[in-house]
């Protein structure tokens, strides 16, 4: 009965092969432009990186506007909820779990305490059981033999 959502894929987060594409050609080799990159993370200006690694500006500016920024949003990691279901949320991961894994998690436990509790109000009321699981809930992503 448990709830599994489907993970993202492999390759997901990548840079697409079209923006590669697209990007212009540097002409560094990936070791200089990761020291580069290494070196304007603590601070320095591009012309002192040129300067400092003995290569030209052009080519370093280059290499220093294809940096990945960190975004106050990450695109997989964002929930549509108030600020308050969103920290509750992220108090709920455990470590560093992927955040679509703390969401199954806890989908997964109100799924077990809704049908818990319907078995109860059944058996209260004399009537028959109810099924494990609740309806309306399965389709893809869904996994019923938990």
């Amino acid at each position: 009965m448990a709830f599994k959502g489907k993970p993202p894929g492999t390759g997901s987060g990548e840079m697409s092969r079209t923006s590669k594409a697209l990007r212009p050609n540097i002409a560094l080799t990936e070791q200089e432009a990761r020291k580069a990159r290494a070196l304007r993370r603590q601070g320095e200006a591009p012309p002192a990186i040129a300067a400092k690694l003995g290569l030209p500006l052009e080519e370093v500016e280059k290499a220093l506007l294809q940096m990945r920024s960190p975004r106050p949003e990450t695109t997989r990691g964002t929930l549509n909820v108030t600020l308050a279901a969103h920290r509750f949320v992220m108090s709920e991961r455990q470590g560093d779990e992927p955040l679509w894994q703390t969401m199954d998690r806890l989908l997964d436990e109100l799924i077990r305490r809704r049908a818990d509790a319907a078995k109860r109000a059944a058996a209260r009321r004399g009537g028959q059981p109810v099924d494990d699981w609740l309806p309306g809930l399965e389709g893809p992503g869904l996994d019923r033999s938990g």
